[in-house]
Parts: structure tokens; C-alpha cells; sequence
């Protein structure tokens, strides 16, 4: 394995990374827990610890522009891993290498929250045509967030009139999946990683998406702290915050269905109760 950084074929090297290609026969490699879209690895060298993301799954992301996105925004001082090189291995895979910035936040209270509401409002005032020569992704909103959703008729007859409602304007830099699995803490720094759905959109469905999640998987009482924080970084009005807020609901149903998010004992519950308190679906749902 410590060779392997010897088997891609590089893009955008740093000096960093020129340095480590020298290094290669005293490199550490360590697995790390993967994700569906890819494989992970921490490569250690002495003091430092690196992180090689191969996209050997079914997954195929532009990682040349997650690469560009992540430089400029480590360049304009938000907090995001520091990119090294991108580039394509042996078996034709993409990967990814940036520095390791620490290990998911395990625990929260409302300082904490805030810091991290100061974090997504910074990346949210971000505008895409403030980005030189970086190709940022827009996508079709429907298409990318909810794939399928024509299949479920109780999900799309609602969704299809809160898309047409919230009049979504993509024209700030978005992470698409901002939560705490996605924030690592080291020394008492927080730093924003996997930005494989980075793309432009609407600051307000990812917001409203980051405090559903906090509601369903933390607390609503911290839910409501981190929205607090961020709404006096970033001003959203309460009609427009709900419909987003019904957007994420009906998406975190989609992938439920799916399979493709947690369900714990109260998980069902919680996400009813913020139904029932939604305007746009307390009596769809």
C-alpha cells in the first residue's frame, strides 16, 4: 500500500503532495470508515495525516471540480480540508487527497451549534459569480435532490408545488449535505468535509435541510439553536424557512424509502411531529 500514491496519475499537484510522492516508502496507510459513494483511506506521514478518497463505487462525481472548489474555498478562508492533488488510478477510479482535519463531532451544545451556523452562513454568502475560473456544478434541483420521486404520488404532488412556490434561486456555493457526520473537530477546530453534492443552489433547502437532520438524529431544542445562530447571519423570511423546511422533510422521506438514511427508535416520530407543525404539510401527512 505504500505505493499507492505512485499508481495515480495526478492532476493539479501540490508541493505537499510532490513531497509525499518522495516519501512514499515511510507512508502509513490506514482504513477508514467508507461511505456509499467511496472508499477511504488515512495515509500518515510522521506528524501528518492525509486522506485518499477513491470513488471505486457506483457513484461518479466531478472530482476535478470539487477539487477547484475546495481550493477556492480553502483560499478564501472557509473551513474546508486543504485539496492536494485529484487524479485517476490504475482501474480508471478518481480519487481525491486532502489533509486530515480530524474525526466526526460526536457531541454538541449550543456554542458549538453556533460556530457551526457561522460556518454554513460564511459558505452561504458566497456567490458563484464571485468564483474566477472555478466550475461549479448547477444542477436541475428535482432531478438531483429527489431522483424517483415521480414513483411515490403522495411525495410529488406535494413536492412539484413547493419547488414552484419557493422560486429557488442557485446562486450561492452550497455543500448539499451539511451535518454532523460531515463536520470532523481536531484541536478545537471544525472543518467541513465531503463535498461531493457541492454545487450552486439555494442557501435556504440547504439550511432547512442541516436543521431537519439536527431535529431528527440530535434534538429540536439544538435544532432550533443552530437555527437561531445562522438566521442572524443570514436572513430568510418564515414562509419561505417552512417551505424549505417542507422540502427537506419530503426528501428525507424519499431516502427513507429508499433506504438510504438512519432510523432509530423515535426517528419516525420525530420527523411526524415536524409534519404536523409544517403549514405545507400538516394536513398531507
Amino acid at each position: 500500500m505504500a505505493s499507492i500514491l505512485s499508481n495515480i496519475d495526478w492532476t493539479g499537484r501540490s508541493s505537499l503532495l510532490e513531497k509525499l510522492l518522495k516519501e512514499q516508502d515511510q507512508l502509513v496507510t490506514q482504513a477508514m470508515v467508507h461511505g456509499f459513494e467511496a472508499e477511504v483511506m488515512k495515509i500518515v506521514s510522521g506528524r501528518e495525516s492525509f486522506v485518499l478518497k477513491l470513488w471505486n463505487k457506483s457513484s461518479r462525481p466531478d472530482i476535478g471540480a470539487q477539487y477547484h472548489l475546495l481550493k477556492e474555498l480553502f483560499e478564501r478562508g472557509i473551513a474546508v480540508s486543504e485539496p492536494l492533488g485529484w487524479g485517476i488510478d490504475a482501474n480508471g477510479d478518481k480519487v481525491l487527497l486532502t489533509t486530515f482535519d480530524g474525526t466526526p463531532v460526536k457531541t454538541v451544545d449550543a456554542r458549538k451549534l453556533a460556530v457551526l451556523a457561522d460556518m454554513l452562513a460564511k459558505l452561504h454568502q458566497i456567490k458563484v459569480e464571485d468564483l474566477q475560473g472555478t466550475h461549479l456544478p448547477t444542477n436541475d434541483f428535482m432531478n438531483y435532490f429527489f431522483p424517483g420521486a415521480e414513483e411515490y404520488a403522495d411525495i410529488s404532488r406535494l413536492l412539484i408545488p413547493l419547488v414552484q412556490r419557493a422560486q429557488m434561486k442557485q446562486e450561492s456555493i452550497i455543500h448539499g449535505d451539511f451535518h454532523m457526520n460531515n463536520i470532523v473537530e481536531k484541536n478545537g477546530r471544525y472543518t467541513v468535509i465531503d463535498w461531493t453534492n457541492g454545487q450552486a443552489g439555494d442557501p435556504g433547502y440547504d439550511f432547512a435541510w442541516s436543521v431537519v437532520l439536527l431535529s431528527v438524529y440530535i434534538s429540536e431544542p439544538y435544532a432550533a439553536a443552530f437555527r437561531s445562530a445562522y438566521l442572524q447571519r443570514y436572513k430568510i423570511g418564515p414562509e419561505k424557512l417552512k417551505i424549505y423546511e417542507a422540502l427537506a422533510v419530503l426528501r428525507w422521506m424519499l431516502l427513507q424509502r429508499r433506504g438510504g438514511v438512519p432510523v432509530k427508535q423515535d426517528t419516525f416520530q420525530r420527523i411526524t411531529s415536524i409534519a404536523e407543525h409544517n403549514p405545507f404539510l400538516q394536513d398531507n401527512i
